[in-house]
């Protein structure tokens, strides 16, 4: 080797990452697709849109339950299965959420069967990509993270289409067979190619968790969820309620939606830079300050009541929490064997799913106590905070020393 270390295997699996960022679209524009359909649902079958909305809920709380499921599977049997049985349930969703009768149908249909569905395209993919990966791994993250980001512009507008054109049962139908024609040819994409890791001075693998018990239980793991459920509870709070915050500045309900479109955009470019920098410069500090600039952007909605302040702030934000977001699987790859990523991916993300049902009741709560957002933000800016300084305590990955380094200890 002349005194110099071997190179990883060239990262070669796009494929993947391209497959991982249309099954994120599909999946989270397919849930999404409720939101446009509300209306003609409601006055078509005169359940109301709370009721309605619920299995939206249904669907989030399936997700958090099904990636830990789906993740820990993955390990096992490998992420092409589990994503093809995923990709199955989808289409079947839609087809029977469009012939529902009645509203539990619905719900069980489009809430938790969806939900169950969806979260197969996660946890395993993004395990299987930071496996994949090791000079370019948090762009290829971010890349398949940004298939969630392209939803809205891509499946979203699709369906308003439909519904303009069909009823809202023709729609679903629809939809299911268009997700089908979609995610089942990328499932053909999802193979796991994880690279060796590196080896240590005594000629052992690099020091990674590769027993799932002692994972779960590991400092790297507890940090990494608890910052993951801080940052979702810190950020899902301002964007649920900016609207309803900016409406009562007095901007118009069409312009205020305006505001979380430009969130979600400048989300789509913060995934894109972050990963970027996390590649140059490590994945914990860019996540540390992510965090930070995540915290005082959602405090900083307070000092704005014009469009312009407004998407000014949104921006900052959008792009703070959409870049920080593929991040921790970075983190989890640092410390945990790819032969148990996707259980401990999955159990993270089961904590974030409840950070982002936690945020939008709390900010409720507190404007309903307190007749103003004013303590929302404040409360996200100091979630946020904790979780940046929650997340210093990541155990810093130690690269192994070359072999020169190695010679006077080992001539001693």
């Amino acid at each position: 080797m002349n005194g110099t270390v071997a190179a990883y295997p060239p990262d070669r699996n796009w494929p993947l990452v391209a497959a991982g960022a249309v099954l994120g679209c599909v999946g989270v524009g397919v849930i999404f697709a409720l939101a446009v359909l509300l209306g003609p649902m409601s006055a078509a079958t005169g359940w109301s849109r709370g009721a309605l909305s619920s299995a939206m809920t249904l669907a989030f709380l399936s997700m958090g339950v099904g990636g830990f499921a789906w993740g820990a599977l993955s390990d096992r049997v490998g992420p092409r299965k589990v994503v093809l049985v995923g990709a199955l349930l989808l289409g079947l969703a839609c087809v029977l959420a469009s012939r529902s009768a009645n509203l539990w149908q619905f719900r069980l249909t489009y809430g938790v069967l969806m939900g169950i569905a969806v979260s197969s395209f996660f946890a395993p993919v993004i395990a299987a990509t930071a496996s994949s990966f090791e000079k370019r791994r948090n762009i290829a993250i971010s890349l398949v993270s940004a298939g969630v980001g392209v939803a809205p512009m891509t499946m979203s507008p699709l369906v308003a289409w439909l519904v303009s054109h069909y009823d809202w049962r023709q729609t679903l139908l629809i939809v299911g067979l268009v997700a089908w024609a979609l995610t089942l040819p990328a499932v053909w994409f999802v193979r796991a190619s994880p690279i060796a890791e590196p080896a240590s001075a005594d000629g052992a693998a690099d020091s990674t968790v590769a027993n799932a018990g002692q994972a779960l239980r590991s400092r790297a793991f507890i940090v990494l969820a608890v910052t993951y459920f801080a940052c979702c509870a810190a950020h899902s709070g301002p964007i649920f309620h900016t609207v309803s915050y900016a409406v009562g500045c007095g901007l118009a309900v069409t312009t205020a939606v305006t505001i979380y479109s430009m969130e979600g955009a400048a989300g789509l470019g913060g995934r894109i830079l972050f990963g970027l920098l996390a590649d140059r410069l490590g994945a914990k500090p860019v996540l540390v300050a992510g965090l930070l600039i995540q915290a005082v952007a959602a405090a900083s909605y307070l000092g704005v009541n014009q469009l312009d302040g407004f998407y000014a702030v949104a921006i900052v934000f959008g792009m703070a929490y959409g870049g920080t977001m593929p991040l921790y699987a970075s983190l989890a790859r640092e410390a945990f064997s790819p032969q148990i990523l996707g259980l401990v991916l999955g159990a993270a993300g089961m904590l974030s799913a409840l950070g982002m049902a936690l945020g939008p009741l709390l900010g409720g709560w507190l404007y309903d106590r307190y007749g103003s957002y004013t303590w929302m933000y404040v409360g996200s800016m100091a979630v946020g905070l904790g979780a940046a300084a929650i997340a210093v305590w990541f155990p810093s990955k130690r690269k192994p020393r070359r072999p020169e380094a190695l010679r006077p200890v080992l001539q001693q």
